[in-house]
């Protein structure tokens, strides 16, 4: 929304409040030397860092990130003018619009949000945005017109493509869009009776509260979340959906600890999660839209010590990796 930086807005914030340098940094449970460097944009804070940042400066993260982007790729046209609509289909989201024509059969539209998905997972947000909005209203037609296991399936989709509509407005630094769409995916999974469906969309709430700094209830959330897969999965042999799944919760709590200051728990759950990667395989998958394997572990393993601070650590595993 600006043209100023994360530092620029940072200093000037920390003027307005009437704190030097010496107090946020002590409010933020940061060095001096490290608030220096972020004013100054010669580095970037970390996320945890930047929610203390925020939470002493009493602004919400997107007042230092400057978000919603209005510049680069995210102000593409197509994308922008999309918003507006979703955030109608969202209000919308159980009494939707009529349609001018009677919805396409289900297997249709399940291709097309198969293309979404697909789209979502690689970050083309500008070729999905105009298509997100439609798709959203026929599978909603669908969903709540149809009964049985058609119905279940439906409202599986629909939970999907909410997961979309999540992705697209968190990346846009709309995040109030995007709280909402991670509720829409637990009223459409909740309704798919996919046990797995539904608690993706309680970790997606997981990732939105750490996001906020609600380490707390996103750890309560997170490890309930684990004893449920546990009790869902197959004695002595869960799938590998079960295990992409659990494994996903490992990293996710790996990465909350970091960013709340326990390193020996966040090495225990990167543990764990490469116990479960190790179960795969050897592969990466993305069931259920989730990326998991052995490279997605070490992805962790880096984020969770730049969380930490140890930026020397993670560039020494880098080099070590090749």
């Amino acid at each position: 929304m600006s043209d100023t930086t994360t530092g620029q807005r940072l200093r000037e914030l920390r003027r307005m409040r009437h704190m030097t340098v010496s107090a946020l940094a002590t409010a933020a449970h940061i060095s001096v030397s490290a608030l220096e460097k972020y004013e100054r944009d010669d580095r970037n804070p970390p996320p945890g860092t930047l929610i203390r940042l925020a939470k002493a400066l009493g602004v919400g993260v997107d007042r230092l990130t400057g978000q919603p982007f209005m510049n680069g790729a995210e102000s593409e046209d197509q994308v922008q003018l999309v918003i507006p609509e979703l955030r109608r289909i969202m209000l919308c989201y159980d009494s939707p619009d009529d349609l001018s024509v009677r919805p396409r059969p289900l297997p249709v539209l399940a291709d097309e949000m198969r293309e979404i998905a697909r789209m979502r997972q690689d970050g083309a947000y500008v070729q999905m945005g105009p298509l997100l909005a439609p798709l959203l209203t026929e599978m909603t037609h669908v969903a709540l017109g149809s009964a049985g296991r058609e119905q279940a399936q439906a409202f599986g989709w629909l939970a999907r493509g909410y997961r979309a509509a999540n992705s697209m407005a968190h990346k846009l630094g709309y995040h109030d869009l995007s709280l909402t769409a991670i509720e829409r995916v637990r009223w459409a999974a909740s309704r798919s009776y996919d046990p797995l469906m539904q608690v993706v969309a309680a970790y997606l709430k997981a990732g939105a509260m750490l996001r906020m700094g609600s380490h707390s209830a996103a750890r309560r959330l997170l490890l309930g979340l684990v004893d449920e897969v546990l009790r869902l999965a197959p004695e002595e042999c869960p799938t590998d959906a079960h295990n992409a799944v659990i494994g996903a919760l490992y990293l996710k709590l790996a990465v909350l600890e970091a960013r709340d200051g326990q390193a020996d728990r966040s090495t225990s759950y990167l543990a764990e999660a490469r116990a479960v990667a190790q179960l795969m395989r050897g592969q990466d998958t993305t069931h259920y839209e989730l990326s998991f394997g052995p490279a997605n572990v070490r992805i962790h393993e880096i984020a969770a010590l730049i969380d930490q601070g140890d930026t020397e650590q993670a560039l020494a595993r880098l080099h070590e990796w090749g």
